[in-house]
C-alpha cells in the first residue's frame, strides 16, 4: 500500500476531496449537501492517495477560536487501515502549535481522537442531528 498525504494543488484533487466528502457525510451520514459544503475558501485541505486513488481527506481553517479540524473522511473500502490517525498526523505537522487546536468530533470517533492527543472539552452537542464532543490538541511533552 503507497499511501502519499499532501495538501490540495488542484481543481481535480479539489473535485476528487469533494466526492469522498459526498460520500462519507452526504450519502452515509445524511448530513445535508448545504450544510457540509461550507468555508471551502477558508479552509486547507488535504488529500490522501493510496496508489493513484484518492481515499481520504481533512482540513483545517483559523477561526475566532483557534485553530479548527474538520472534515476528517476516509473511504469506507479503505478504514480501519490507520488512514485517518496519518491525516491528522500530517495536518498537526502543518500548524503551528502557537494556536489553541481543536476539533468536533463525532461521538462514535472521539475514543480515536483521544489516541492522538485530543482531549474532550465542555458537553456534548449536535451538529447536523449527529452527537458531537469538542474535542482540544495537547501537545504530548
Amino acid at each position: 500500500m503507497n499511501l502519499k498525504i499532501q495538501l490540495v494543488k488542484t481543481k481535480k484533487e479539489y473535485k476528487d476531496i469533494l466526492e469522498i466528502r459526498k460520500k462519507v457525510f452526504v450519502e452515509e451520514q445524511n448530513v445535508p449537501f448545504n450544510i457540509e459544503i461550507e468555508h471551502e475558501e477558508d479552509s486547507k485541505h488535504v488529500i490522501c492517495f493510496i496508489d493513484q486513488l484518492a481515499v481520504g481527506t481533512g482540513r483545517w481553517r483559523k477561526t475566532k477560536n483557534g485553530i479548527k479540524l474538520e472534515r476528517f473522511a476516509v473511504l469506507t473500502d479503505f478504514r480501519n487501515k490507520g488512514i485517518g490517525k496519518e491525516i491528522v498526523n500530517f495536518i498537526l505537522s502543518e500548524i503551528s502549535s502557537n494556536n489553541t487546536i481543536y476539533l468536533h468530533a463525532q461521538e462514535a470517533v472521539v475514543n480515536f481522537y483521544k489516541k492522538l492527543g485530543f482531549k474532550v472539552s465542555g458537553k456534548k452537542f449536535y451538529e447536523a442531528d449527529i452527537l458531537h464532543s469538542k474535542m482540544i490538541y495537547s501537545l504530548k511533552i
